[in-house]
């Protein structure tokens, strides 16, 4: 079969080789992927491990379902999140990190599922009920942003949705954001919740503006700055907390759940994966650099032809 495979002694950072097919365990199905999408930690990697096969976000039709007969049969229409190796033909996926597709949701926007909408899902439920709350979104027109935007309205949240410039905040207000800001402008507050992905000056700005008790939920580092934070920086709000979040630390076991989840909300029409760019992954070097560029707004989507 065809892989994607990391050259980054090479003028274009991949390149399609043949590649041996997945091994695949009882609880595994193999799954025939139609579309995955790229994660920015993913582009930062392709630099440093040569031979590498990339791919988590991936969606396609069931090859040959679990030997052990769980989980999706052959034919089904899947997404899926897997450790690596789906920018190819063909990946092997546990049953308990896939989940079948409504008829109505596309391979393109199930790809972009996965990492991106697991994060804001996941870290959203760590800052507990957020119906009637303010929460406020930091990064919020990136890819984990956008979907945060989505979900923590869709869960009842005021929200407030915070971008590096006034028309990317703009955006947001059709994600479900009821106020937008940008980060020269005061975090006006007080907000119950707030999912940070941006660090620096950013972070210590979104905690002045926690209320007492508030919850900050930290999954990113976007400006590479670090942020001094002192217990000045809780003056008169007692008992707030930080909660540092990692996606493959909350239980991968139950990701299919969870996908399940994301694909409904999609065909119901409550959540929109915002995809900046579709193309075939024959013109995957392509896509790379306009990511990297920062060119793309909303997810890089590639399809498998």
């Amino acid at each position: 079969m065809l892989a994607l495979v990391s050259t980054p002694d090479r003028p274009e950072p991949v390149e399609l080789r043949d590649v041996d097919d997945p091994d695949v365990g009882p609880d595994e199905a193999l799954i025939e992927v139609r579309a995955f999408s790229i994660n920015r930690g993913e582009l930062h990697l392709l630099a440093q491990r040569p031979g590498w096969r990339p791919g988590q976000d991936v969606a396609g039709v069931v090859q040959e379902g679990a030997a052990s007969g769980r989980g999706p049969r052959q034919g089904a229409r899947v997404v899926a999140a897997v450790d690596g190796g789906g920018w190819a033909q063909r990946v092997a996926a546990s049953v308990t990190r896939m989940a079948e597709l409504p008829p109505t949701v596309g391979f393109a926007e199930a790809a972009a599922l996965p990492v991106a909408g697991l994060t804001a899902l996941r870290a959203l439920r760590e800052a507990g009920t957020l119906l009637g709350r303010e929460v406020l979104v930091t990064g919020a027109a990136g890819r984990v942003g956008q979907f945060a935007v989505q979900l923590a309205a869709i869960a009842g949240a005021t929200v407030t949705a915070a971008a590096g410039s006034p028309d990317r905040a703009a955006e947001l207000l059709t994600l479900g954001a009821a106020r937008t800001a940008t980060y020269e402008e005061e975090l006006c507050g007080p907000f119950h919740a707030v999912m940070e992905s941006v660090g620096g000056p950013v972070l210590e700005a979104s905690l002045r503006s926690l209320e007492p008790g508030g919850v900050a939920v930290l999954y990113g580092t976007a400006s590479g700055e670090p942020a001094r934070v002192t217990l000045a920086s809780f003056a008169g709000k007692h008992g707030v907390s930080i909660r540092s979040f990692y996606i493959y630390q909350t239980g991968v076991e139950t990701f299919g759940e969870d996908l399940a989840l994301l694909a409904g909300l999609v065909a119901a029409g409550r959540l929109r994966p915002q995809i900046g760019m579709t193309a075939s992954w024959r013109e995957a070097a392509g896509a790379l650099q306009a990511l990297r560029d920062r060119r793309v707004r909303g997810k890089v989507v590639l399809l498998v032809d």
